[in-house]
């Protein structure tokens, strides 16, 4: 498909891989409302692709997100309160959008992850991070509230963390985020980090794309569905899959002992 034209994003497609730079690197990369809707337009865009499979989310400059843009803030307070909410609201469709996003998505993590930007890495399936990032949720420091990120973020590291990070606004880095379960991996400099990325992309590609694309339906809708009907859904999918041609090409691979066609 054609990538859309962007001016926030950079944006570099690599065969079965996207990668999404985000590119206002004099603001740390803060998100202001046309990054907002580039990045809704284009996963919206991107998720209906079947033939991409992963996506890397960066930032440019060192950073990957220092949060909301403060000067649109400040503009925000001169809207009529709906407006505002919409506004708010906005971002967080965005983070359930790339939550549910069918391809993997990778967040690589440098410099500042602050606020929104903590919520995008809380969303991905695999973040990785270097240790000297600064994380945080500075929202309530500020006298605003992490409204569309803190579900996120509890469901990421749970309520009992969530809590104190937001009530403290504390600043906290890569060995924390790893031991909170923020990140998966946290790399000591940025050749760590690509070589980390690289590996996991490795990972990721010897899966079946369909396959994973079901896995992560499954997985995301456990605990938001009852679980008998869950398992039911399940077992028709399954089905589905076992008499699909991922299947029959995995099982003929593997006693064919070599590669599925999908893996590089």
């Amino acid at each position: 498909m054609k990538l859309p034209a962007t001016t926030t994003l950079l944006l570099e497609r690599q065969d079965d891989v996207l990668t999404i730079i985000l590119n206002r690197p004099a603001s740390r990369n803060a998100m202001n409302l046309t990054m907002l809707e580039e990045l809704h337009a284009l996963m919206a865009a991107v998720g209906k692709d079947p033939s991409l499979r992963a996506i890397v989310m960066r930032g440019a400059g060192g950073h990957f997100c220092a949060g909301g843009d403060i000067k649109d803030m400040a503009t925000a307070r001169s809207q009529d309160r709906q407006s505002q909410a919409e506004i708010n609201r906005r971002f967080g469709r965005l983070l359930e959008d790339a939550a549910r996003q069918p391809q993997v998505l990778i967040t690589l993590l440098e410099g500042a992850v602050l606020g929104g930007g903590l919520g995008l890495a809380a969303v991905s399936d695999i973040a990785i991070c270097v240790e000297d990032c600064r994380f945080g949720l500075p929202e309530t420091s500020l006298g605003v509230i992490p409204a569309q990120i803190a579900p996120f973020v509890v469901q990421r590291i749970g309520l009992t963390h969530a809590r104190r990070l937001a009530l403290t606004a504390a600043r906290f880095g890569g060995e924390e985020a790893l031991r909170l379960g923020l990140v998966h991996y946290t790399e000591v400099d940025n050749a760590g980090l690509e070589s980390r990325l690289g590996e996991v992309l490795e990972q990721v590609l010897r899966c079946a794309p369909a396959a994973n694309r079901h896995t992560k339906a499954l997985l995301l809708a456990t605990g938001e569905q009852p679980l008998q009907g869950l398992l039911d859904q399940a077992a028709e999918t399954f089905a589905q899959a076992v008499t699909g041609k991922e299947a029959a090409e995995g099982t003929l691979a593997f006693v064919q002992k070599r590669k599925p066609s999908w893996a590089p």
